[in-house]
């Protein structure tokens, strides 16, 4: 077992390409964290395969802020959603699909799935190494939530890309290797242009994509499976084995 660094930062996702919600601890179960990425706005009439309407289709998703959480379901999801113009809805009234859906110029709804909304896995990982490496050679400070991952790691090491080292292994949060929650890492995150997004603004930057694209196969961070459930909070120890 190696120890490799410690949580820096915990984020959910409630409504999919919305502006995330950092928290000091979360509960890790089988389909990530509860809470994260249940809600979705659907294009209705796409046949896609892949229905949801995501930032890199409108960029001012981002921009929308969910509050309010209420675990009266069993996970913290929000009520009301602060929009772009400074208006605060309930998030389930048919004026906030249809402001989207103006946006948009096509029609939305939203919609609640149990296991979440997730486009590979159901964790995301990236280290502040990976981000502020990406960020030197595009000559960006970059803000880590254009990445949106679920769980920052401070790494010891200071190298980009660290976290390919760890696909096909485990990730162990916590003091103790027997009880701790745990992720296998299975996948690298191939990133879209979501990353080129300022989360403030919306504004693109097309340099960032670009930088990660040649450094490193637009590979940025990793995906991995839950294999042990449990809470996982920031300061957390994170052993690889």
């Amino acid at each position: 077992m190696i120890q490799v660094g410690h949580v820096r930062e915990i984020v959910r996702y409630p409504v999919k390409s919305m502006a995330g919600i950092a928290t000091d601890s979360a509960m890790l179960g089988w389909y990530g964290l509860d809470g994260d990425r249940r809600l979705a706005f659907r294009r209705t009439g796409d046949d896609d395969g892949f229905p949801w309407l995501t930032a890199s289709k409108l960029p001012e998703l981002l921009l929308y802020q969910p509050i309010a959480l209420d675990d009266g379901s069993g996970e913290p999801l929000p009520t009301h959603v602060h929009t772009p113009s400074g208006v605060e809805h309930e998030i389930r009234i048919p004026e906030l699909s249809a402001e989207i859906t103006e946006r948009f110029g096509k029609p939305v709804e939203l919609m609640q799935l149990k296991h979440g909304i997730f486009d590979a896995a159901t964790i995301s990982v990236i280290s502040l190494a990976t981000i502020n490496g990406i960020g030197r050679e595009a000559g960006l400070d970059l803000d880590r939530r254009r990445f949106r991952a679920n769980i920052v790691v401070e790494t010891e090491r200071d190298e980009r890309f660290l976290e390919d080292a760890w696909i096909g292994r485990t990730l162990m949060f916590g003091d103790s290797d027997a009880t701790g929650p745990a992720v296998h890492v299975t996948l690298p995150d191939v990133r879209c242009v979501m990353i080129n997004l300022d989360p403030d603004t919306a504004a693109k930057d097309a340099r960032v994509m670009k930088t990660v694209a040649r450094l490193n196969q637009n590979n940025a961070g990793v995906y991995a499976t839950v294999v042990r459930t449990g809470v996982i909070s920031v300061g957390n120890q994170v052993s690889l084995v």
